[in-house]
This record gives structure tokens, sequence and C-alpha cells, in this order.
């Protein structure tokens, strides 16, 4: 009598793995007169918000707790009326779009696709290795002289996303490093902890050659504040283990010295002595404040910061910033927007649409906190995903300082978004609760199922 041997069922795959498909497209180049536009990893993410849709539909679930919807969902408030308000029906349509896509859409299926740590450190990993990517392509181009423009030398590390998006791969190469701290400092397996901090040392290089003093910045005060969270003794170690890299590479290598010190300088002289790019910013910055003032509730409306620009700018403002180089031909760039993601908000969306947004981050630095002391109080389980979900809404709130949202790279901080997102409301619970990070065998049974009671 033969006996019939039990026929397993194949490893189902994790719904995740959109999000690092999403991610991964990020690593194509820009076509020329393509920036500013929605790209092919655009349009992936909006294929993700409806396949999320459906998966919903399909497992008849609650979607997000009563706590998720209202941190995800506060900056709908703002945005509506701020897309009312608009200069015409296109640009708050158009503009309602990108911030729905940005800061509620696309994190909230990031939240509803990772159904453990297993998925978040997967999603870190995907962040990590396109930062190598672009970081690599960014050195060859400063070695061989093929980067953008600076200093009347094609020596500035772009990646693939060209002359008019030279804070792209900064942020890229940012947000990588940042992972690569977190996971370092976890407590995950010996060998990824070592990988891990292999490849924040390697990023440091790419970073420094993008002279983006924004990113240099945001990432300073970031990676501080992981290692201060992961304890004083790791901050000594790894602290000391960084400016040695940084020795090493600027002192006894020669790498950039010239161009990194005048550029390090010019951070000291934004006040004193500022170059026309900063004097472009501080008169950008005047002018958001200046529309926010005549426009106190609801600002000037979504897209609005071109309209009413030189109506409230001084005559310091230029007429544009110069771009050439990676690929590109000299052109004439407009500014039009303050390079400031809060003054953005208060000049288009005035206070209310500022307190909606900037109240969710808020809310979701709180959150990601808390989670932090409950995954050092369960013996440091989901310790990486915490300082990773810190770490990067850190790195956001401090570069929004110097930076606001636009060019190829902005979908990648959507998913960075929902990765804080995923901590904030969903892991911290898990790490409290002791919930496994294995592969659920049912169809509805997820992870993520903290977040959707």
């Amino acid at each position: 009598m033969a006996l019939a041997l039990p026929l397993r069922r194949p490893p189902r795959l994790s719904p995740v793995l959109p999000v690092p498909a999403v991610v991964a497209l990020l690593a194509l180049p820009v076509p020329p007169g393509g920036e500013g536009g929605a790209g092919p990893a655009d349009a992936l993410s909006a294929l993700v918000v409806g396949y999320c849709a459906v998966r919903l539909l399909r497992e008849r679930r609650r979607p997000l707790s009563r706590t998720a919807a209202l941190v995800l969902g506060l900056p709908v408030a703002g945005l509506s009326l701020a897309a009312m308000n608009a200069v015409s029906p296109g640009a708050g349509i158009t503009g309602l779009g990108r911030y729905l896509q940005v800061f509620v859409l696309v994190p909230a299926a990031v939240v509803l696709l990772v159904r453990g740590r297993s998925d978040f450190r997967l999603l870190a990993w995907s962040i990590v290795a396109l930062a190598g990517w672009q970081g690599g392509i960014g050195v060859h181009q400063y070695l061989t002289g093929t980067g953008a423009s600076y200093q009347g030398e094609d020596v500035r590390a772009v990646g693939t996303f060209g002359a008019t998006d030279v804070m792209g791969m900064a942020t890229v190469v940012s947000f990588g490093l940042v992972c690569s701290v977190g996971l370092a400092l976890g407590r995950s397996a010996v060998r990824d902890r070592v990988i891990a901090a292999g490849c924040a040392l390697a990023l440091l290089l790419p970073l420094a050659l993008s002279f983006s003093r924004g990113a240099w910045i945001a990432t300073a005060v970031t990676v501080t504040v992981q290692l201060v969270l992961a304890g004083a003794r790791r901050a000594l170690t790894v602290g000391a283990v960084v400016v040695a890299a940084c020795v090493v590479l600027v002192g006894g290598l020669g790498v950039g010295t010239a161009m990194l010190q005048e550029r390090i300088d010019s951070i000291t002289r934004v006040t004193d002595a500022p170059d026309q790019s900063v004097t472009d910013r501080y008169t950008m910055w005047a002018a958001a404040a200046d529309m926010w003032r005549g426009h106190l509730l609801t600002g000037v409306g979504l897209k609005g910061f071109p309209e009413y620009r030189d109506g409230h700018a001084s005559l310091a403002l230029s007429s544009g910033s110069d771009t050439e180089g990676a690929g590109s031909a000299f052109r004439r760039q407009p500014l039009l927007s303050p390079h400031n993601m809060y003054l953005l908000v208060l000049g288009e969306q005035g206070l209310t649409g500022l307190l909606c947004l900037a109240g969710g981050w808020l809310a979701l630095l709180v959150c990601a906190l808390r989670g932090l002391c409950r995954a050092r109080a369960a013996g440091g389980r989901g310790l990486e995903c915490a300082l990773v979900g810190c770490g990067l809404l850190v790195w956001q709130l401090v570069d929004f300082v110097y930076a606001d949202i636009g060019g190829p790279s902005t979908v990648l901080t959507a998913v960075c978004f929902g990765l804080v997102a995923w901590w904030a409301l969903v892991g911290a619970d898990q790490v409290a609760s002791g919930g496994s990070t294995a592969v659920p065998s049912e169809p509805g049974a997820v992870a993520g199922e903290a977040a959707l009671r």
C-alpha cells in the first residue's frame, strides 16, 4: 500500500514586494527634460496603492485603526482646503494629488503591506542598495569629471538624477546611510550589523561629493540622534570610527579637499557673507512668510508660490539658478519653491495646513520614540527598526528646513514616511506584545493586524 506524502504548500510571497520594486525603479536614469514630472517609480507607486486597496476589499478588513487613520489622514483636511483655494482647478488637483501621494496614500499602503520586522528590514536594505548604486555612480562622476557643474568643473555627484535635481542623489544616499546606521546599531545577526556598518562608512564618500550642505547637516544631526538613542557606549565607539573614516577620506586620501573645505566653510558664512544661492533662499523664505501674513489660515492655495513669488520677493532674488553637466546642456532653472517645506506649506496652505501636516509628523515622532522605549524594554527586540524609523523621520524633519518635496526622489520620501508610520503605529505594538515576524500561513492573517483592529 503506497503511502501518500503530504503536499507542502508553496511559501507565499510577501505582499510588500511591490514596494522594493518602486525603490528599484529610482535607479533608472531620469530622461532629459523629464525632471519634476511623474516617473516610472511614481506610476508604480500608484499601482501599489491600488493593489493595497484591492487586497483590503478582498479580505474585507477595516484598513486602519482609529489612531493610524487619524495620524495618516490628518493632512487631508488642510490639503483639501488649500486645493479649493488654488489659483486654478488644475493646479489644485495636481498639488492635491502630489501631497496625498507623498504624505497619505503611499505611506498608508506601506503600513498595510508590511507584515512584520522582516518586511521592514527588506525595505530598509532596498534603500541601502539604491543608495549604494546612486552613490557609486556619483563617485564615478566626480573621478571622471562627468557630474553636474560646480565652481566651473563637472565634479558634483548627482547619480542618475541629473543636473536639474542635484538634491536627488544626496537625499537617496542620506536615507541609505541612516538605514545602514540603524541596522548596524540593532540587535540582528552580527554579520548583518557588520555589513550595515560597512555600507554606512562607504556612503560617507558620495554624500560628501554631493556638496549638499543641507544633506550634510541633516545626516550629521540624525546619526548623532541614532547613536544617542542606541546608548552612550555605542555612540562613542561609532563616533570614533566615523571620525577616523573622515580623516582618512579627506585628510589622508585628499578626496575633494579644497572644494569640500570651501563648501564646509560656507556653512558658517550663511549670515555674514552668503553666496547667491543662500541669498536667493533667504529671499524666497521671506516671500513665503509674506504670503502667509496676507492669508493667515488658508494660504495662497496649492501650487500658488510661483504665481505670488514676484509680488512678495525683494529685488535681491535672482532670475534662477544655472544647471549644467551630467549629460545636460546649460540651462537657467527657475526658482519655483522656497526650499523650505515648512514655509512652503505655511505660504500655500496657511496655518491650517501647517498644523495638520506638521501635527501628523509630530504624532509619528512621539509614537516612534515611545516604540523605541518599548523595544529597549523588550531586550532590544526590534531595536533596528526603531532606530531606522526614528532616524528617517528626524532626517526628514531637519532636511525640510532646507528643502521641500519635488523631483523623482520624492517617491522615496513617501516610502520612508511609510516605514516611519509602520514602526510608530504598528511595529512598536508588535514588539510590546511579543509578536512574531514569521510569515503568516493564512491570507487574512497579517503581521500588521495590530493596526487593523
